[in-house]
């Protein structure tokens, strides 16, 4: 399989919480400008997959490196200051906070100047730059949505985690989110991200992971596991 090398990877990940395993010897990498998208049917540990990269979990065994340095000991803060932003799937924004104060909110462990982010975010997203006055929790779900995306790149990622960002939008809203994800892995940055649009996410996906049980089932390309027809048999509806 044509891929890049892997910028970051969790290798052999098994725990979860409490005294269940959720997640069994499971393998999850991207690299540099790679999109990679982790698939598979509910309960299958997607989430907590993206969860153990970050730190959020209490592995039993496995290591997480990224740039080859063994980060599995460091807290999820020590992670986004070497270059990891994780967009959850709730609770992404401040809702009582304007579009621009949210951006500013991603920047707030910069000692720089960061108008050039923002100006970034703007051309990535016009529609934030026309309401960066408004109250996020005004906005759509889909420009909520973008200002998750945009607030994580505001701390200039070299990693960027997405769980499920096009949950509850519509398919048009859903596709221009995906274009806008293909831009940012364009700039160099490597995006990881749990998707339950399985098969659009894997259209755009240089590599996908299919999880089932909190294992590795599958693991090829984005255009391989479309292909394959046991996968669009189980995973993506014949």
């Amino acid at each position: 399989m044509n891929t890049a090398e892997n910028f970051l990877i969790g290798e052999h990940l098994t725990g979860g919480y409490g005294g269940a395993d959720i997640l069994h010897d499971c393998t999850i990498g991207v690299g540099r400008g790679e999109i990679v998208v982790i698939v598979g049917p509910n309960g299958a540990g997607k989430s907590t997959a993206m969860k153990a990269v970050f730190g959020m979990l209490n592995l039993r065994q496995g290591s997480v490196r990224l740039n080859g340095e063994d980060i599995t000991a460091l807290a999820p803060q020590a992670r986004v200051a070497k270059g990891m932003s994780f967009v959850p799937q709730n609770r992404n924004v401040f809702t009582t906070m304007s579009v621009e104060e949210n951006l500013e909110m991603g920047a707030f462990t910069r000692r720089d100047v960061f108008s050039d982010t923002m100006a970034q975010v703007f051309d990535l997203f016009p529609v934030l730059k026309e309401k960066r006055r408004q109250l996020a929790g005004e906005l759509s779900g889909g420009q909520r949505q973008q200002v998750a995306v945009g607030r994580a790149l505001m701390t200039q990622p070299k990693v960027l985690m997405l769980d499920e960002p096009t949950a509850g939008v519509s398919p048009i809203v859903m596709d221009e989110l995906f274009d806008r994800i293909i831009e940012v892995a364009k700039s160099g940055i490597a995006i990881l991200m749990v998707e339950q649009n399985a098969r659009q996410a894997l259209n755009i996906a240089d590599k996908g992971y299919v999880l089932v049980q909190g294992r590795n089932r599958y693991t090829d390309t984005g255009a391989a596991l479309l292909a394959n027809p046991e996968v669009r048999k189980a995973f993506l509806g014949g």
